[in-house]
């Protein structure tokens, strides 16, 4: 019979005791997370567009305040609540599809005091 080979660590654990304690973990205040204003200070307002779309009509929700992070992440929960696709396109989120309704009534839901619906 084999005997299975040795491993080259086998002899470290032993060593283990014999090493100096490390320097102690640093008791900071817990990291701060940034300060989020809301994105629903003004006014917001849902309209309908088809120009330069190819004759597709989407819904245009503008008015929003924010950084890309922040659009990005309405974005997301707007394309999972309504189950239509949805792009930021620079101060703006677009959906696909002539969804004002919808896109209103999800808006006051998450906390919009001001949505007015446009053309």
């Amino acid at each position: 019979m084999k005997t299975p080979p040795k491993s080259p660590f086998a002899g470290l654990a032993g060593l283990r005791d014999a090493l100096p304690a490390g320097p102690a973990p640093r008791q900071d205040a817990a990291p701060k997370a940034p300060a989020v204003a809301d994105p629903f200070g003004g006014k917001v307002v849902v309209s309908r567009s088809r120009k330069g779309r190819g004759g597709r009509t989407v819904t245009v929700v503008g008015g929003l305040r924010g950084g890309d992070a922040v659009l990005e992440g309405l974005c997301r929960d707007l394309k999972k609540a309504l189950g239509c696709g949805a792009s930021v396109e620079g101060e703006t989120i677009v959906v696909s599809g002539e969804l004002s309704e919808r896109v209103k009534k999800w808006l006051e839901d998450a906390g919009a005091k001001r949505v007015l619906l446009g053309n």
